[in-house]
């Protein structure tokens, strides 16, 4: 089959040239005379060429006979440009793909890992490079993110721990008062508080509100080659954007912890006095006389370490943002999934190596 093209063949005239080649879309043999073409543009060329192809991948035969020089070189420019078609995957769900997939995730799960270890060394040998010269030290900054991360989240701070202190003591008043051991609610409730959930869930908060604020920050640097201008400039992004908020996180998280641990207390001594009749007094020597101070040593000691996760995480993931905004907000939410993450697991370890020493 023939088709005889003629007049201007652009993209003011693609709708109805389209409905041309539209009549041969099912043939299987095409012969396309440029001959009588006036004026040809790459839209035209894109709309011959994929018909072209088209017809090819059916296993049939299309012939493009007429074009003048230039016309055959725009023609040319076209296929090369046009991407290569991926071919159809046949999808896999047998034991084999599965085990297949685990290993590939299993291997970008180490690969990541050793990415994040060498940022961390990075930010630890500009750590020590600041000590050895402490004018290299920014404490405008430093401060400013220590009342970014610690002054302004001690509201929602404090709201989520006294209403944690009063949900304990109030589940724990409802299974206690079975057996008659109220008085007890103030263990569970000290010692929980003290030792895991003031500082883990502060460290949660923190790592969703400041860990995704710093993702976002360093990562619209990124796109906006502010950090290029910088490493031009002679200035170390590591020194000027990530050691100041790594420090202000490990300085401010445990002053967080211990403003959750006392609203803690208070929420939970209050759901005491309500639903169980515990009085304040009765509260204040059962803590006394229950609690070691290893309890809240513990939990104080695990904020320095979560402080370091959620700083490292936060601004590593914050470097890797590309030059669109897609990347800027998946990553942010890898940061702030993969900081939960972390902490959690270094919350286990911690127990678990605590329960071994006996403290």
């Amino acid at each position: 089959m023939n088709l005889q093209l003629t007049g201007r063949l652009v993209v003011a005239r693609l709708d109805e040239v389209r409905a041309q080649f539209s009549t041969v879309a099912d043939t299987r043999e095409l012969c396309v005379d440029l001959s009588g073409i006036e004026a040809l543009d790459t839209a035209g060329a894109w709309l011959i060429i994929d018909t072209q192809s088209a017809i090819q991948a059916r296993g049939g035969r299309c012939d493009i006979v007429g074009a003048s020089p230039l016309q055959g070189e725009l023609l040319d420019v076209v296929r090369q440009s046009l991407p290569e078609k991926a071919a159809p995957t046949a999808s896999r769900h047998d034991f084999v793909y599965w085990v297949e997939a685990i290993g590939k995730n299993t291997w970008r799960g180490i690969l990541k890992l050793i990415e994040i270890l060498s940022f961390f060394g990075a930010v630890l040998a500009c750590f020590a490079g600041v000590v050895r010269h402490p004018s290299r030290l920014r404490l405008t900054a430093l401060v400013h993110h220590m009342q970014q991360i610690g002054v302004n989240a001690t509201p929602i701070v404090s709201l989520m721990a006294f209403l944690i202190g009063v949900v304990m003591a109030f589940q724990g008043a409802v299974q206690l008062r079975q057996f008659g051991a109220e008085v007890f609610v103030v263990d569970l409730i000290a010692i929980s508080v003290l030792r895991e959930l003031g500082i883990l869930l502060t460290a949660i908060i923190v790592a969703g509100r400041s860990g995704a604020a710093f993702t976002a920050a360093i990562g619209s640097m990124k796109m906006r080659e502010e950090i290029d201008a910088m490493r031009t400039l002679g200035l170390d992004p590591i020194e000027v954007l990530v050691l100041p908020r790594v420090l202000a996180l490990v300085l401010v998280l445990p002053l967080l912890g211990f403003v959750a641990d006392i609203m803690g207390l208070l929420g939970g001594g209050l759901m005491s006095w309500i639903e169980l009749g515990v009085s304040p007094g009765m509260f204040q020597t059962r803590l006394y006389e229950s609690v070691d101070v290893w309890h809240y040593a513990v939990g104080l000691i695990k904020a320095p370490f979560f402080a370091v996760i959620i700083g490292i995480i936060g601004s590593y993931e914050g470097m890797k943002v590309g030059g669109d905004a897609e990347s800027l907000g998946s990553l942010t939410s890898t940061s702030v999934v993969l900081s939960i993450f972390l902490v959690i697991l270094a919350d286990a370890l911690f127990s678990i190596f605590f329960a071994v020493v006996g403290v």
